[in-house]
């Protein structure tokens, strides 16, 4: 169970070419090389029976602060593995219908070409955006976290394992569409990237303001609509930058392709970056990033 925000996430499972696997509660059924065990071989929550029955408040604090706490051990796994190899790993969120699969599909397709890319998708049921990605030639696993509402790093690290190593340059993960836990879990990407659409609200960043305070980028999608909506693009990116100063923005249709040369552009300057970084570390040189 996830304290945050109340979900079960203890048995996700995990597709990769038509081939599901359950993840099992941490410290069953580990396989993969990178190094998670430290967390494992033992129950979270024994010490909990002996709380104080009106503590709930503080035994809730607590159970989040250590559910956290493993999470980002795994993720600062993650992080190391996919630093070391030179891989751009990016967590994209929004909420559901946004366009994020599309957006995904439409950018794979023009970045397979000149680098490795691979996905791994997010969602509750279904191997259908997975498949939607494989149809452009690009490998891509499917996490189903069944009642769960947000990807973990326990999660995004047994999808790394079933993925081509050669293909891992650019990695795109495809967070379930929801814009409140995905906020608080680390993957082990370099960056969040957040997607709104223009059929959403403009004070979505004010609504969910850790989601857009967490995020290097917010992709602004579906701009092709707007001469059909009543949406005020100023409002919407003055709301962003008043959450998040720093935030950068990209007004973009994942239909159409406007606006998307900047962000493949953003793309291959940070796979650039990821791999300069690497070789910097294998060479025994000082590493700037």
């Amino acid at each position: 169970m996830c304290t945050t925000c109340g979900c079960a996430t203890s048995e996700p499972r995990i597709e990769s070419d038509g081939s599901w696997t359950t993840l099992h509660a941490h410290g069953h059924g580990h396989d993969h090389a990178h190094a998670h065990t430290p967390a494992h071989g033992h129950t979270h929550d024994h010490h909990h029976d002996h709380a104080h029955p009106h503590d709930t408040g503080g035994r809730h604090v607590q159970l989040e602060r250590e559910i956290l706490h493993e999470n980002n051990h795994y993720a600062a796994a993650n992080r190391e593995r996919l630093r070391e190899r030179g891989v751009f790993a990016l967590n994209l969120v929004s909420s559901p219908g946004s366009g994020k699969t599309s957006l995904l599909v439409r950018t794979v397709s023009a970045l397979s070409a000149e680098m490795p890319v691979a996905v791994i998708e997010g969602d509750q049921q279904t191997a259908n955006d997975a498949e939607r990605v494989r149809a452009t030639g690009v490998p891509a696993v499917q996490i189903n976290t069944g009642k769960g509402c947000h990807l973990d790093a326990h999660m995004v690290g047994h999808a790394l394992d079933r993925l081509p190593q050669d293909a891992l340059g650019l990695l795109l993960i495809e967070n379930v569409g929801n814009l409140v836990c995905p906020a608080s879990f680390d993957l082990g990407e370099a960056h969040k990237v957040v997607v709104l659409s223009v059929t959403e609200g403009e004070d979505k960043p004010l609504k969910y303001p850790d989601m857009f305070a967490a995020a290097q980028l917010m992709l602004l999608n579906k701009t092709d609509l707007l001469p059909h909506l009543d949406f005020d693009v100023n409002t919407a990116l003055e709301y962003a930058r008043r959450v998040n100063p720093s935030i950068e923005i990209l007004c973009v249709s994942a239909r159409t392709g406007e606006g998307f040369d900047q962000w493949l552009d953003w793309l291959r300057a940070g796979r650039a970056l990821a791999q300069a970084v690497a070789d910097q570390k294998r060479n025994g040189e000082h590493v700037v990033s």
